[in-house]
């Protein structure tokens, strides 16, 4: 696994902005487990292997099951393995991940039932 790109070194102001974020995230009352979820799958998508390898190790210790990790990238396959409000997580994750124009209304209400 090569690291392309060291964001730390080619661009601070990048880092300096992602761990805003990280650390607002950090800060947020969102279950430490949903957080993981999230940060999997959007690594996932994005297809940053080094990402991908920090997020389920850091998944593993906090005890997500080895099955729930594995099978995130088909969680909308998977009855009965992520609950409702997981479902919508990831829903959102994906969707604001992918860029798909916004969050569409449907997903967006969903949030509002089981968040």
């Amino acid at each position: 696994m090569n690291t392309r790109v060291n964001i730390l070194k080619t661009e601070p102001e990048a880092y300096k902005a992602l761990m805003g974020i990280e650390n607002y995230i950090a800060s947020t009352s969102l279950d430490p487990v949903h957080k993981e979820l999230i940060k999997i799958r959007a690594s996932q998508i994005n297809g940053c292997a080094f990402c991908i390898n920090m997020h389920t190790k850091d998944a593993r210790k906090m005890g997500i099951s080895e099955q729930r990790i594995n099978l995130l990238n088909a969680w909308d396959e998977v009855d009965n393995l992520y609950s409702e409000e997981e479902k919508v997580i990831l829903a959102m994750t994906e969707e604001v991940t992918l860029i798909q124009n916004r969050l569409s209304d449907a997903t967006y209400n969903l949030s509002l039932i089981h968040i």
